[in-house]
């Protein structure tokens, strides 16, 4: 076994109440209001929730490992009722607003949830007949309400009746994180006090400058999920910052202008899809605006070659400030003025877009991890980095690469972790549990790394996801999808092959870029028509098959394609809550079209 020594506070508790104590009147969380404008409160204010929910909590006999679940999204009630369970010793189940009823009486049946907080009356009435049908549940209120079952009322009789918080061991279960499945029923992820904390300090040791500065983030990631929750939540409280609470996906890039971020916790898909806005509003425009904006890319990424080897010069300097000065400084601006960098996970940052981020001044390091690891496995530095890898082992981590589940002579192998973030297990499930922790304490995350001679991690693949064509050569869907995604036209794709001659692809385009080419060329503009179309078809493909020629080998260039009308989402079922593509689910529901591919 693998041991440690915790940086202090070991505990969630602790945590919270440090930095109470610290920064009382700092502002602590952002929301908008009915005119669209951030309000804000404190710590403080925060505090005394916390306190009277606790004092609650205690009334109606919840303490040590009882448990409190959640519905619901990102808002100020979220950290009040975690921290206020915490303070019992309980542990808390946090879940989605949006999710299905049978996945909400599963994991409430499963974790054995005595009292449940729900965000609004509408949540309440799908759940409300949950008492009779789940004996543990005993009781449910509402926050979005008032009168005897409201959050409210229960805050109101705790703050008559004070009960102090009491400090967790290191080792006590904090929370069960339920992972969204790509297939059956969701796992529950034991994670205990230690496991959050470790990570929360071996993440803020890697951005020093964050100690110095005044820290703001927009929320955009959900807390129910342990990236959103330990990167942002628990790290920023840690520093005194503050949180304002993007209002929805359609209004971050407005939200960010009024938030004004100094530091940004997100998804690639956040970037991609701001960096592929940029192309497609340059596009459009042409003439000057596109001249300076792809003088000023090739002088950025001129200036950064030169730097790697110690030289400058002379007119690439002059580009670089002009095109800064006229383009990238408004690119700046539309993301508040003031980000010191950015840190994205769940999914790897394709090494083009991050370049094109940090040479225009907006720095995005990729990080690793799992929700078994609460979540951070590796990191990027802001004074240690390397594009394209995810960063180095962090503290307290150890990390195997083993050779011995993949093909013979492969550089790489499964990644395995040791450390204090690595869970407890699966919440009733010895045999899962079994199957992915090592007789020493290892963590086996199903992913495909290697190790470069300076200690920085590479992905190379998933385990599970890899495929063998009929030639038996190797395919990594994942980096081939993220390719096809930088292309214009394309907003989702999906390759598949598996002991097929060879690749396909199934590609759901950028209905608004298509719309506009479909309108240039005096095309119907009607998607279902589109998608149909074969000289459509033909454009795209070749689009997709000349962006990937030179990256990828022949063999994995998909030869067939196949568009679809809908994208895969959350409500048809295609995508987990934390945006990954259920792959069986979507191959299952088109083999019949993608059969027809290979006839």
């Amino acid at each position: 076994m693998h041991t440690f020594t915790l940086d202090k506070p070991d505990n969630l508790v602790d945590w919270w109440q440090e930095s109470l104590t610290k920064f009382p009147d700092r502002r602590l969380f952002g929301t908008k209001n009915k005119n669209g404008v951030y309000e804000w409160v404190t710590y403080k204010e925060i505090g005394t929730r916390i306190n009277n929910l606790r004092a609650g909590l205690a009334q109606l006999g919840i303490g040590k490992d009882d448990v409190v679940g959640f519905i619901g999204n990102n808002r100020l009630e979220w950290p009040v009722v975690s921290f206020a369970s915490w303070g019992r010793l309980a542990r808390f189940v946090p879940m989605y607003e949006a999710e299905l009823v049978q996945i909400w009486k599963y994991i409430i049946t499963d974790s054995q949830i005595q009292v449940l907080f729900v965000s609004k009356p509408e949540v309440y009435e799908k759940i409300k007949n949950f008492p009779k049908e789940i004996p543990t549940l005993k009781h449910i209120f509402i926050i979005e309400t008032q009168g005897e079952n409201s959050m409210a009322a229960l805050e109101k009789k705790g703050a008559a009746k004070p009960v102090a918080a009491a400090s967790p061991a290191p080792d006590d279960i904090a929370e069960l994180i339920y992972t969204s499945g790509t297939t059956g029923n969701p796992k529950g992820v034991l994670l205990c006090h230690m496991n959050f904390t470790s990570n929360a300090h071996a993440g803020l040791k890697m951005y020093p400058e964050l100690l110095e500065n005044e820290v703001v983030s927009l929320t955009i990631l959900p807390w129910a999920h342990s990236f959103g929750q330990t990167a942002e939540l628990f790290a920023i409280i840690r520093l005194g910052g503050a949180m304002g609470l993007a209002e929805s996906a359609k209004t971050i890039v407005n939200d960010i202008v009024a938030v004004k971020p100094t530091f940004l916790i997100a998804v690639p898909t956040v970037f991609n899809r701001i960096y592929a806005g940029l192309w497609d509003k340059m596009n459009q425009e042409g003439g000057l605006a596109k001249t300076l904006f792809v003088m000023g890319i090739d002088a950025t990424k001129k200036r950064r070659e030169l730097a790697q080897q110690g030289k400058s010069d002379f007119m690439t300097n002059i580009k670089y400030k002009l095109a800064d000065k006229i383009v990238f400084s408004k690119i700046r601006e539309r993301l508040g003025g003031r980000l010191l960098g950015s840190m994205t996970g769940s999914a790897a940052m394709n090494p083009e877009i991050g370049k094109f981020f940090f040479d225009i001044g907006v720095p995005i390091y990729d990080c690793y991890g799992l929700t078994e690891t609460s979540p951070g496995i590796s990191m990027n530095a802001s004074f240690d980095y390397r594009l394209g890898s995810v960063g180095k082992i962090i503290d307290k981590v150890k990390v195997v690469i083993d050779s011995s589940v993949v093909e013979e002579g492969a550089t790489d192998g499964e990644i395995v972790v040791y450390g204090p973030n690595v869970m407890k297990g699966y919440h009733n499930r010895p045999e899962d549990t079994k199957a992915t922790m090592t007789p020493d304490g290892g963590f086996r995350t199903g992913d495909r790394g290697r190790l470069d001679k300076d200690g920085f991690l590479y992905i190379t693949g998933r385990i599970k996801e890899q495929y063998k064509l009929e030639n038996g050569k190797f395919v990594f869907p994942v980096s081939l999808e993220e390719e096809i995604c930088l292309i214009p036209f394309v907003q989702q794709a999906v390759v598949y092959g598996l002991n097929r001659p060879y690749n396909i692809c199934i590609v759901v385009p950028d209905f608004d870029v298509l719309g506009r080419y479909a309108k240039e060329k005096g095309l119907p503009t009607d998607i279902e028509t589109l998608v149909a179309r074969q000289d459509i078809i033909d454009m795209i493909s070749e689009n997709i098959t000349n962006h990937l020629k030179g990256k990828f080998g022949g063999y994995e260039i998909p030869k067939k394609f196949l568009l679809l009308s809908e994208p895969f989402t959350l409500d048809n079922g295609t995508l987990t809550q934390t945006m990954k593509l259920k792959r069986k689910v979507v191959l299952d529901k088109l083999m019949d079209r993608i059969e027809a591919l290979y006839k």
